[in-house]
């Protein structure tokens, strides 16, 4: 199976819900993006059109055959939110994002690499 990458807007309108859910703090940036934020590259890449930076820590895929999204969010908490509570509150915000671009609903990974 052959994997596809979702548009940068379906990926903006996934990170937009997951920032507006109680208890997170900001989405993790991965290494490529950190890397894409210092120095020299980014004095490069600050005058072309780039990704967001706020939809870092979201990943959306397809599988090729299945239709089916898959969604991976990396995020860091809040202090005093319970992780469990959070990330249930994320899955059903990207899946209610999302009612309208899938015909089934996404499968959501949701991974809390912190706390501040």
């Amino acid at each position: 199976m052959t994997e596809q990458r979702a548009t940068g807007d379906l990926t903006d309108t996934v990170a937009r819900a997951v920032l507006g859910t109680a208890g997170v703090a900001f989405l993790r940036p991965g290494l490529a993006q950190l890397l894409r934020t210092s120095g020299p590259l980014a004095r490069v890449r600050a005058g072309g059109a780039g990704r967001p930076s706020h939809s870092s820590g979201v990943r959306v895929t397809r599988l090729g055959g299945t239709g089916r999204w898959h969604v991976e969010v990396h995020l860091v908490l809040h202090r005093g939110h319970r992780a469990v509570d959070v990330t249930r509150a994320v899955r059903a915000a990207v899946t209610e994002a999302l009612r309208g671009e899938a015909g089934s609903p996404p499968r959501v990974s949701v991974t809390v690499t912190g706390l501040v």
